[in-house]
């Protein structure tokens, strides 16, 4: 633990001293993105004290007892997972580079069939609170829990530092608030929707805030499409002729030059989706499993029509902002690029499009994005804490709700604490690298681990622990050697990195499930005999649903 913290702070280090979203400068304060925000919060308050009456055990906290339907469900997950990296960092990859930009949401989108047709249901039936109750199933409690606790807080932690800084650039740009204020003000929100509303709180402000991005996101697409008689073939060939790479921009290998790290970055944003603890922990809210499937395809549904969105969206800026470029470029000059960075390709045209009022509800949209998400990722980060750590590896299964209950709370506040301090501490962080980062090591440390464990049979509690270790060690280790890192940000000489690809998850990920095939082949020992011998009962619990935990009744 000692040399992967280690090895974790030399990489938020190496993050420190990139910027992602440009040289963000404070902005005038825009009182109508702060109103609307204002009364987001609000209503969310309302949900959070309204949830805090239902929340009274460990299983209403975790999983809002098991009493979220699949078509909420669906919309909480996609609120989930539909962050700011998504909304504006995909527009802004397709405003800088166009067709390549849909490597993003093709390699998300396609990680859900993976989660429909192999694990919700699994996921469901094995589970209670955490993907570690389906990992450690016929498993030694103790090695396994720690292993899944640890891979899931080192997840959370990149993804949340991610989320927290990209809240202080963005509202630092959009709201004009300071930096070190509206990382605050995230982090205590969080907080308060975590710590007196629970799950319950947290998946309705999932959805509202999904019901918002939707709708935006559609009244932007639609006005954009609006203006070339919604003729998407005229819009790209307007694209074409005012972007500076012209035809460039409707070819691959632009973003992605070689083949070998567009399969990696390909196969961290398939697999890596279903590694997100955050993620996973969704499926333990619904009440059946059948109704965890609903779920996967409501998700599925709405992200697949948003990221379609971002495209229009992308390609839309690209058009729109180009006829004004002193309103939305620095110095009026497109060669300087957009104001306040790529990522605000989004932002500027929802202004071109709707104007201040606009401007002002996206603002707002953007802001509730990363304060669902952040909520998402702090629940899942408490309970793993608390249920798999505490209560299970420390109390060895005695501890009584209410005390597992308490300490998730003091979790929480922990996490918020730290997070903020973090969000802070690494204002110039390169947000798209720790989202990155996050996905390869859920890719390469916890789907390997969930995989094997539900699918194989041979698969023993040292193969899981053993190849999940190498996965985390790997997907950190083998950024930090890669030229995003070592040249780009560490400042040695072009050519020097140890480790020639942008994402390590193609080797990361092959690592993990050999050393797992490997280690659990050569186990012989007794304990490895009672996990083989129990894989058939598991099997049919998998798949029956037979001896599931059922939902609370309220």
């Amino acid at each position: 633990m000692l040399v992967l913290l280690t090895g974790l702070l030399a990489v938020g280090v190496a993050f420190g001293a990139g910027a992602d979203l440009g040289q963000t400068t404070k902005q005038a304060t825009n009182w109508v993105a702060i109103g609307m925000f204002t009364a987001f919060v609000a209503l969310t308050l309302w949900i959070t004290k309204w949830a805090a009456g239902k929340t009274k055990s460990a299983a209403d906290f975790y999983t809002a007892g098991g009493g979220i339907t699949g078509f909420q469900n669906g919309l909480a997950i996609a609120g989930d997972f539909m962050s700011a990296a998504s909304f504006l960092g995909i527009s802004g990859l397709v405003f800088a580079n166009g067709f390549d930009g849909l490597i993003f949401s093709i390699g998300w989108l396609v990680g859900w069939p993976v989660l429909t047709f192999l694990m919700a249901e699994r996921l469901r039936n094995l589970g209670k609170f955490t993907f570690a109750d389906v990992a450690a199933y016929r498993f030694a409690q103790t090695p396994i829990r720690t292993f899944a606790a640890t891979g899931s807080l080192v997840v959370v932690a990149f993804y949340m530092i991610a989320q927290m800084v990209g809240a202080g650039q963005l509202i630092k740009v959009l709201f004009g608030l300071e930096y070190q204020y509206a990382v605050i003000i995230v982090g205590v929100l969080m907080m308060l929707y975590v710590l007196f509303g629970g799950m319950t709180a947290t998946t309705w402000v999932q959805i509202i805030k999904a019901c918002m991005l939707l709708t935006g996101a559609s009244f932007m697409a639609i006005a954009v499409l609006w203006q070339f008689d919604f003729n998407p073939e005229k819009l790209f060939a307007k694209a074409v002729e005012v972007h500076a790479k012209h035809d460039l921009i409707m070819a691959p290998g632009g973003l992605i030059k070689d083949p070998i790290s567009a399969i990696s970055v390909g196969l961290a944003l398939m697999f890596g989706t279903a590694g997100l603890p955050h993620i996973l922990m969704r499926f333990f809210t619904v009440p059946s499993a059948k109704e965890a499937r609903k779920s996967v395809g409501w998700a599925t549904t709405w992200i697949g029509y948003f990221y379609i969105l971002t495209f229009i969206i992308g390609f839309g800026a690209i058009v729109l902002l180009t006829q004004d470029p002193g309103a939305y470029y620095v110095d009026g000059d497109i060669a300087k690029g957009l104001k306040g960075g790529g990522n605000m390709a989004a932002v500027h045209l929802a202004n071109a499009i709707g104007g201040n009022a606009f401007l002002g509800f996206i603002s707002a949209v953007a802001f509730a994005t990363i304060l669902a998400v952040v909520a998402g990722l702090t629940l899942s980060g408490a309970t793993a804490v608390s249920h798999d750590l505490y209560a299970t590896v420390f109390k060895k299964g005695q501890a009584d709700s209410a005390s597992e209950l308490r300490v998730s709370k003091i979790t929480t506040v922990c996490l918020g604490i730290l997070a903020v301090f973090l969000g802070i501490a690494f204002e110039k962080e390169n947000v798209a690298y720790m989202v990155m980062l996050a996905f390869a090591i859920a890719c390469s440390a916890n789907f390997p681990v969930l995989f094997m464990s539900v699918l194989w049979k041979n698969c023993t509690t040292r193969g899981a622990v053993a190849g999940g270790s190498v996965g985390l060690f790997l997907s950190v280790a083998l950024t930090i050697v890669s030229p995003s890192v070592w040249e780009a940000v560490l400042h040695h000489d072009k050519g020097t990195a140890l480790f020639p690809y942008s994402s390590p998850a193609l080797f990361s990920m092959s690592a993990a499930f050999f050393t797992i095939w490997l280690v659990s082949v050569l186990d012989r020992s007794k304990q490895a005999e009672k996990e083989r011998a129990a894989f058939p009962a598991q099997q049919v619990r998998s798949e029956t649903g037979i001896g599931a935990v059922t939902s609370a009744s309220h």
